[in-house]
């Protein structure tokens, strides 16, 4: 997901609720992980990364009050709307041990 760019003046808070929101979205089943990405162009602006175990359990956590709850905290921080965009993985690789 992409996020707009933040409202001057509140990175700090934002990145705050990302770390919270963590704590929320990882209680759900088929959650695998969450990470915020930095632009390296354009401070403060941020894409995520949600690992789900399907697209069912990606949309139950959407669906859910939780996830209501962390929009509306999350909102005033932001100058516009995020951009959701939905991947399936095709091909993976690890790094060795």
């Amino acid at each position: 997901m992409k996020f707009p760019l933040i409202v001057e003046g509140r990175d700090a808070e934002f990145r705050s609720w990302f770390e919270w929101s963590n704590q929320v979205f990882a209680g759900f089943e088929g959650f695998v992980s969450r990470r915020l990405l930095e632009d390296t162009t354009v401070p403060e602006r941020y894409a995520a990364v949600v690992e789900h175990q399907s697209e069912a359990t990606f949309m139950a956590m959407h669906r859910s009050v939780a996830r209501q709850e962390a929009w509306e905290r999350v909102e005033p921080l932001l100058d516009g709307s995020p951009e959701p965009h939905f991947y399936t993985e095709v091909s993976a690789s690890d790094a060795p041990n």
